[in-house]
């Protein structure tokens, strides 16, 4: 019997949109079959910053208990899930620092071959979703890792409009995520599985 994919769902949120969206990945990850572990990365602002906002002090004190992601959590995915708010059309700077420590990996070649998507929100439509996501998948690009977008691959995806990944509008905390971007998030999870389980069986 074939081994279950190892999934990947590593994010930064601050003010809990981003979380919502990789919890929703999780849940349809599991159901597609897959292993998988739910992890946030290492928030890099100071707690007076945090404390300023009530959304992102709640959402930071409510996410305590998941654990933060290192770089054995991507060398044991088969597939990885990349989640970040966008900021001014680029991927957030806690993000991206967790990114940067996989550069030991990067060149031990252990970062190729895997399945990797991204997700995202902002506060405002068209900004910044879709730049946010070919930023990041630029970093896949030298991994040698393998970018399994959405698309529009399923009649659900022109809801969203999205092919480039999982993205939502939040309006500055206004719009909770939805059932279409619950279903968007469904959607990328169960493809980012099926095509992880096809490499594996191909191997």
């Amino acid at each position: 019997m074939a081994t279950p994919v190892k999934l990947a769902v590593v994010y930064y949120s601050s003010t809990g949109t981003i979380t919502e969206i990789a919890k929703e990945l999780r849940d349809a990850g599991l159901k597609a079959g897959a292993e998988v572990r739910l992890l946030k990365v290492a928030e890099l602002a100071p707690r007076e910053a945090i404390d300023a906002n009530p959304a992102w002090a709640a959402n930071h004190d409510a996410t305590a208990g998941i654990p933060e992601a290192t770089p054995e959590d991507i060398e044991w995915a088969d597939a990885v899930l990349f989640g970040t708010p966008t900021r001014f059309g680029n991927v957030s700077s806690q993000l991206k620092q967790f990114i940067d420590t996989l550069g030991g990996l990067w060149a031990q070649g252990k970062l190729a071959d895997k399945v990797y998507s991204g997700f995202v929100s902002s506060a405002t439509a068209h900004a910044g979703q879709e730049s946010t996501l070919l930023a990041l998948y630029n970093s896949i690009h030298h991994f040698g890792g393998i970018t399994v977008s959405p698309g529009f691959t399923d009649p659900a995806k022109f809801a969203d409009g999205n092919p480039y990944g999982t993205s939502h509008v939040d309006a500055q905390g206004n719009n909770p995520v939805d059932d279409t971007t619950r279903t968007a998030a469904r959607i990328q999870a169960e493809r980012a599985v099926k095509m992880a389980a096809a490499l594996k069986a191909a191997a």
